[in-house]
């Protein structure tokens, strides 16, 4: 497939007109070779793969947008819907193509591709199947963009990281996963709703497997700096743990809600991942609940896991691993999380 980006030159002769419309300034040096570009690339241009890459132009995060896909007519669609916004959005310049060579330079490159399941399929010859994927996609990735972090969002996110990793040869601190962190959004808008608050003052985190056997952190969640469940004790307001345990279970059941009806999730992870992708370039240095080699973090040392924790992400990847006050009750649940993820890696062939 042709990959389009943006070009002065026009007309049979490829006039550049460049020049005819600008004249330089007297005394005048070049550009400062130290001047930050960022490239970002995108490899899947499904539904999450595009309300990524959509919300990325709208958040200004790049000043180069990179789209990889194996089908060309959609994928030179998709590229042509976006360039043709270039009025409205801040100026990107926006490639495609099936060729990876144009993800060459990327400072980050996310994962959103994946197989889809056959009916009847089994879940473990699925992943497989997306192993397999991953070894056509991450080797070229790294290839083109040795020094690029890996952020993937494909699923299971939690397995295909610790492929990535493998796949890659990069250190760990390069390769994460999107993880939990749209749970821990769905997680303190539901908070938020119930304590009738803005839900950026709530603070709460969903870590472990991005998936049913996710722990919720109870005994850490704060309001407005306040901590919930202290605050309830020592104000003698009386709450049951089932309803917070129902709390829970409406975070891991609201994907399945919206794929029921709409068919698929695409804006929540869109801004999710936009969202890390903005602390990662921009060195914010801020805390999200991302998958991440997990092995020496609170008791966890069965193998190598990726699960997400709560990490301080910025422009080198993870920068550090949160040291969170658990439970014990949370610091089993989230070992025996971990313990899932691992049988089912352990099955596959690498």
């Amino acid at each position: 497939m042709h990959k389009s980006g943006s070009s002065s030159a026009l007309g049979p002769d490829g006039l550049d007109l460049t020049q005819a419309f600008f004249k330089s300034i007297m005394n005048a040096a070049p550009s400062s070779p130290t001047k930050r570009h960022n490239k970002i690339s995108v490899v899947g241009a499904g539904n999450v793969g595009m309300a990524i890459a959509q919300t990325i132009l709208t958040q200004d995060l790049t000043d180069e947008l990179a789209l990889v896909d194996a089908v060309p007519e959609k994928l030179r669609g998709e590229m042509l819907d976006l360039q043709h916004a270039a009025a409205f959005l801040p100026r990107t310049k926006i490639q495609a193509s099936i060729d990876y060579a144009v993800t060459t330079g990327s400072d980050l490159c996310i994962v959103t591709a994946g197989a889809r399941q056959i009916n009847g399929e089994s879940r473990l010859n699925l992943l497989q199947r997306n192993v397999t994927l991953f070894q056509k996609i991450i080797p070229p990735l790294v290839r083109y963009s040795p020094d690029t972090i890996l952020l993937i969002v494909s699923n299971p996110v939690d397995v295909l990281t610790h492929v990535a990793w493998k796949l890659s040869g990069f250190p760990s601190n390069r390769v994460i996963g999107s993880g939990t962190n749209l749970d821990s959004s769905r997680f303190r808008f539901l908070i938020a709703d119930h304590l009738d608050v803005n839900a950026q003052d709530v603070q709460a985190f969903i870590v472990g497997e991005h998936g049913d056997s996710s722990v919720a952190l109870w005994s850490s969640i704060s309001v407005g700096g306040v901590p919930v469940l202290s605050f309830l004790e020592k104000q003698q307001i009386a709450y049951e743990k089932e309803m917070l345990e129902n709390i829970h279970k409406e975070v891991v059941q609201s994907a399945y809600e919206v794929i029921s009806l709409k068919g698929y999730t695409s804006w929540a992870i869109g801004y999710s991942v936009a969202n890390l992708a903005r602390s990662i370039l921009r060195d914010q240095r801020r805390v999200h609940p991302v998958s991440v080699l997990a092995k020496g973090f609170y008791g966890i040392d069965g193998g190598e896991v990726f699960i997400s924790l709560p990490a301080q992400l910025g422009r080198g990847g993870v920068l550090g691993v949160t040291n969170v006050h658990l439970t014990e009750e949370e610091s089993q649940r989230l070992r025996d999380s971990a313990k899932t993820i691992l049988e089912v890696q352990n099955q596959l062939a690498i």
